[in-house]
């Protein structure tokens, strides 16, 4: 597993906000948001656009609650947002989610997607110590992590972690 190297500078990844269980005969992929999962992504887009959290390039999961979730960042961050969805990001290996980052020329890019994932991501780049210290209870739905890469220590390290 190859970790990535700058560019980008900056790495957001975000876990979709809770999802609404499936309905019968319905597909996983197909799960919308639930009513508390569409305020927590609307919340959480908001707190990181306060803070001037911004990607220059936002990648998601084309699974519906990715896609509703980065919709409600999109909203939040306004016009000049670059968003791609990529159907490999769906039920993907930590492996694809690094590769598409560390693919990526833009200096600050949001990876909106699926737990284990999500959260195996983010403990290949900073540490399982570090991660360990960080999210004791996991990646929760709805969390951001933000993710700067430390040129002096040649490293990831967590800058924040944003939560509902």
């Amino acid at each position: 597993m190859t970790v990535p190297l700058p560019p980008p500078n900056r790495i957001y990844l975000l876990r979709h906000a809770e999802a609404a269980l499936a309905e019968p005969g319905q597909r996983d992929f197909d799960r919308p948001l639930n009513e508390k999962g569409y305020g927590d992504a609307e919340i959480i887009a908001d707190q990181a656009a306060d803070k001037g959290y911004r990607a220059d390039l936002l990648i998601s999961s084309t699974a519906l609650r990715c896609r509703d979730t980065a919709d409600a960042v999109h909203r939040a961050v306004g016009v000049g947002l670059d968003v791609r969805y990529v159907d490999a990001l769906y039920n993907a290996t930590v492996d694809t989610y690094l590769e598409i980052i560390d693919a990526q020329e833009a200096a600050a890019v949001m990876l909106v997607g699926h737990n284990p994932t999500i959260q195996q991501a983010l403990e290949t780049l900073i540490g399982s110590e570090a991660m360990a210290r960080a999210l004791p209870g996991g990646f929760p739905t709805a969390g951001l992590a933000v993710i700067d890469f430390a040129a002096s220590i040649n490293a990831w390290c967590l800058t924040d972690f944003v939560v509902v």
